[in-house]
């Protein structure tokens, strides 16, 4: 056996072997051979750490049973042979089982099943060979001189010294004369289970004739014998799954053979036998090798980008350079799998492909785990769920057609708990990053205002970069976000749609507060409302509705923002309508021109707002002109009356055409100013009531002040004002009926015009 502190294949390590547990009961109760320093080391393999037998040998030499042995005298330090001490009965097995049992007390639950397995077994065939009584021990030790337990066995590499049961050392070679350990270490792995299978058979052959009826000893010897070789078996077999995806490699011929000593293992102990025996006790090599798989491929995962997961500090560029390193070693690993490993285990049919992928894909999980732990920032946790839903989930990850990573449905490599907490964690930083974004954007927009840059003209449209900042911003991160999965980027747009509705009146407040309000920049302003109302809604229907009202909002103050430019420019000229010199002069054109020149911008603004706002300049000098007339600075009378007529009449004519040519649509403001002229120029006074029935027909919101502030320009007779003005009222209850029941057309005019009522109005009333 080997010497107290000599390290056995598996021992200090995670295989605790059954072997260990009868190495253990020599070790305390019998020093069976001495320290086995100054052994030459041999190959790095698991088997080559056993030393051969015919390389160290302690006590006698071994000899077949048929030929007479001398009895030699024991070296120095050995225990002398007695009677009350001559070998460990079945109390002193269970007594070094229990010290081993809590020396292992530390182990995993799968190791520690293991243990108590093996233990239960080989306790099961001591007690079918129970300890003989010192008259048998006397009468054995005459019948086999030199065979006594006093004397160390030679057990190196797990092959016993010859047994007083007739076994010699040619049964533990092969006719080459190497010992299994020099097979295993050889990697001769089916050569040498071979050779195990016959001591294990001539083993188990012996028990049942009771061979060692009164030798416990030899057999626990023999067995802890062969349960090392099979534990170093199966430690070479992880060794080579180990090497299998390393930098050197394995050759297939060795691949080949592990598959077939795992076959050939599996057929020789199909199940475990019915009398509970420990030998033929199935070793599970393919579990084994499934196992080692694991590990191998746990390591490899976890070497991947030193096996550190980055710091926020270092953004997503070192996760995706993590996640890049990660990905070209699955790649690279799963192709020789593919390509030379499976082609090596095919002849035994083992399911490599399956096995490996499954391994390699538990491994990565269990690694994004550990990374999405540390994963912080909108950048890093995106670039986290990019990789595993679009890259290591993609069909082409492993870079070749023929080449797929499942012909079955694997399992998320993220759980689902940690997806939605990453999907959680990141909307929340993209709220926050779109808010600084826009906020960005703003700033852009306020040092173009500042430098007093004009906006550009694209198109035909004056242009400011707002509207496709903000389109791009939407685009992309709603983009980004359905690649990963459409209830992410439903929150995204969800997000988007809130941060723009607090953008836009913030916006609106910082343009108005600047110095840069005049008409290009307020057309461009509501060039780009109009561009994202009306892009944003059409290509994401229904998400962006919260949306529309700011929006709309925003156009309509930048609107009357640019009529008040106008009014401000061109009301003073307003004031020399309706005077004499008005009547004598051409007052209107120098209004008109500036009126022309305003409208040339609005050529730059998107046609609907454009044609809207031009029908509102037109609907204000119309209305401003009536204003004038029915408010006048100066009376007319006779001939002056008649020639203010014919001017209104002038003007009216000129309005028309210059909106016409301008391309404005309100049709219905032509008939306003005519009809007033009418009324006052009319020399046959009974065609006035046509000429009020037509005006209040054609503008429903007249009031009776307008009526009567007409008729006072017309100073008609007492007793006509009053036909008048109760037939003027009886049509404007009319028209407020029909107003009033959806009839009419909403088209204001009069409304705004207020008239003061003065003396002249008074007495036409009275």
């Amino acid at each position: 056996m080997y010497a107290q502190g000599t390290t056995m294949p598996g021992e200090g390590g995670d295989d605790w072997s059954g072997a260990q547990l009868v190495r253990e009961i020599f070790l305390k109760e019998e020093p069976l051979v001495p320290s086995l320093e100054g052994i030459g080391s041999q190959r790095s393999s698991p088997a080559a750490k056993m030393p051969s037998p015919q390389a160290v040998t302690s006590g006698p030499e071994l000899h077949s049973p048929t030929e007479p042995v001398e009895p030699q005298t024991p070296e120095q330090g050995t225990r002398p042979a007695s009677s009350g001490d001559a070998r460990p009965g079945l109390g002193t097995f269970r007594q070094a089982f229990s010290r081993t049992s809590q020396r292992a007390s530390g182990r995993t639950s799968e190791e520690l099943g293991l243990l108590r397995r093996r233990s239960c077994l080989l306790l099961r065939s001591l007690r079918r060979a129970p300890d003989v009584s010192p008259a048998a021990q006397t009468c054995q030790d005459t019948a086999a001189p030199g065979h006594s337990p006093e004397v160390p066995s030679t057990v190196m590499d797990g092959v016993s010294q010859q047994s007083p049961t007739g076994m010699g050392p040619e049964e533990l070679e092969t006719e080459a004369g190497r010992s299994v350990a020099d097979l295993i270490a050889e990697r001769q792995l089916l050569e040498a289970f071979k050779q195990l299978q016959r001591l294990e058979a001539r083993l188990a052959a012996e028990k049942a004739s009771h061979t060692f009826e009164h030798n416990p000893t030899g057999f626990a010897r023999r067995a802890m014998d062969v349960c090392l070789h099979y534990d170093t078996l199966a430690a070479e077999i992880a060794a080579i799954v180990h090497e299998t995806l390393g930098p050197d490699g394995v050759d297939a011929a060795t691949l080949a053979e592990l598959a077939h000593v795992v076959r050939a293992e599996e057929e020789a102990h199909p199940k475990s036998p019915a009398d509970g025996d420990f030998l033929g006790t199935p070793r599970r090599w393919r579990q084994h090798w499934e196992d080692a798989v694991r590990r191998s491929a746990q390591l490899r995962v976890q070497q991947a980008g030193a096996g550190e997961a980055p710091r926020a500090a270092e953004g997503a560029s070192g996760l995706a350079q993590l996640l890049a390193e990660l990905g070209d070693l699955i790649r690279r690993d799963l192709r020789k799998v593919q390509l030379e490993v499976q082609p090596a285990y095919a002849a035994a049919g083992f399911p490599v492909w399956d096995a490996y992928l499954r391994a390699y894909h538990s491994a990565v999980a269990q690694r994004l785990q550990e990374v999405a732990r540390h994963a912080r920032g909108c950048e890093q946790l995106y670039t986290l769920l990019d990789w595993a839903a679009n890259v290591y989930s993609s069909p082409n990850f492993l870079g070749a057609p023929d080449l797929t990573l499942s012909t079955e449905p694997l399992p998320a490599p993220l759980a689902p708990e940690v997806w939605a907490r990453l999907e959680s964690d990141y909307t929340s930083s993209l709220e926050t990053k779109i808010v600084s974004c826009l906020d960005r954007i703003l700033q852009l927009e306020q040092s173009r205002w500042a430098a007093a840059e004009a906006p550009d003209v694209l198109q035909g449209r004056y242009h400011t970069p707002l509207s496709i900042d903000v389109h791009m911003l939407v685009a992309e991160h709603v983009k980004a976000a359905g690649a990963i999965s459409a209830e992410l980027e439903a929150s995204t747009l969800r997000i988007c749609a809130r941060a723009l509705a607090l953008f836009v009146p913030r916006f609106e407040k910082a343009f108005l507060e600047s110095e840069a309000v005049n008409a290009p920049h307020l057309g461009a302003n509501i060039n780009a409302c109009e561009e994202l109302r009306t892009c944003l809604l059409v290509r994401f229907p229904g998400t962006f509705v919260e949306l529309e009202k700011p929006l709309v909002a925003a156009t309509c103050i930048f609107q009357k923002q640019l009529l008040q430019g106008l009014q401000c420019d061109v009301q003073p000229l307003f004031r020399t309508l309706c005077t004499k010199v008005w009547l004598t002069q051409d007052t209107l054109q120098p209004l008109m021109d500036k009126v022309v020149a305003f409208t040339r911008h609005l050529e730059h603004v998107a046609p609907p707002l454009g044609q809207a706002t031009l029908q509102e300049v037109h609907r204000y000098v119309v209305r401003e002109y009536l204003a004038q007339a029915l408010r006048p600075r100066e009376r007319f009378q006779g001939d002056e009356r008649k020639a203010g007529s014919q001017r209104m009449g002038l003007d009216a004519q000129a309005i028309s055409n210059t909106f016409q040519g301008l391309g404005s649509e309100a049709t219905w403001l032509g008939q306003a100013i005519p009809c007033v002229a009418d009324i006052l120029g009319e020399t046959y006074k009974d065609n006035i009531q046509l000429h009020l029935e037509k005006l209040i027909r054609s503008y429903p919101d007249i009031r009776q002040d307008h009526v009567l502030a007409i008729l006072t320009l017309r100073r008609l007779g007492r007793r006509r004002n009053r036909r008048l003005l109760q037939h003027a009222q009886d049509l404007l209850k009319a028209a407020a009926t029909a107003d009033g029941s959806g009839t009419s057309g909403r088209h204001v005019l009069f409304e705004e015009i207020e008239v003061s009522t003065s003396v002249d109005m008074l007495i036409t009333c009275i």
